[in-house]
């Protein structure tokens, strides 16, 4: 049987593949040399499989996995 998806934004709102979330938080991107700005879009995420805390999205053209909790759904 599958696992269901629990993964919510900051808000608790349920996130699921491809929706559009906003930062809530500067992020420090280790290793790209850039921090991504509160505000900024990340659209059509990826859910981390097997953990509930962590998306993937693309920011500033840097592939990277984000906190649930830094962000909002659109």
């Amino acid at each position: 049987m599958a696992k269901i998806s629990n993964h919510r934004d900051s808000n608790g709102v349920p996130l699921a593949v491809g929706d559009t979330v906003v930062l809530i938080k500067d992020l420090s991107v280790k290793g790209a040399g850039f921090t991504a700005k509160r505000g900024t879009f990340v659209r059509g995420i990826s859910l981390v499989v097997g953990d509930d805390a962590h998306i993937e999205g693309r920011v500033n053209g840097q592939r990277m996995i984000i906190l649930t909790e830094f962000v909002k759904k659109k």
